[in-house]
């Protein structure tokens, strides 16, 4: 069993930064991919990153060069960093940790993006 507890969310005004960070408790999380999804109002949940065990990273559509995914597996924690940010970023984002059949769902934080 492996929880996840996200934090770091918030209100931001366009063009600004947030940083979330996501801490993973249980056995053996260095060995699970960890992720970053969004689900704005009325939308898919989607992929924002991933990040490997082995720290190779994937990011969904129009992700990557403004966030950037990042884990430190002594402290059982991912990160992502969010730059330049858009009111279409608005969503609430969840973590993710997955390892084989084994997939696990933080409670997700808000991020609000408005002027």
């Amino acid at each position: 069993q492996v929880q996840l507890v996200e934090s770091g969310g918030g209100s931001v005004q366009p063009g600004g930064s947030l940083s979330l960070s996501c801490a993973a408790s249980g056995s053996g999380v260095s060995r699970y991919a960890m992720g970053w999804y969004r689900q704005a109002p009325g939308k898919q949940r989607v992929l924002v990153a991933l990040i490997g065990a082995g720290g190779r990273t994937n990011y969904g559509d129009s992700m990557e060069g403004r966030f950037t995914i990042s884990r430190d597996n002594a402290k059982n924690t991912v990160f992502l960093q969010m730059n330049s940010l858009k009111p279409e970023d608005t969503a609430v984002y969840y973590c993710r940790a997955v390892y084989n059949a084994y997939d696990y769902w933080g409670q997700g934080t808000q991020v609000t993006v408005s002027s």
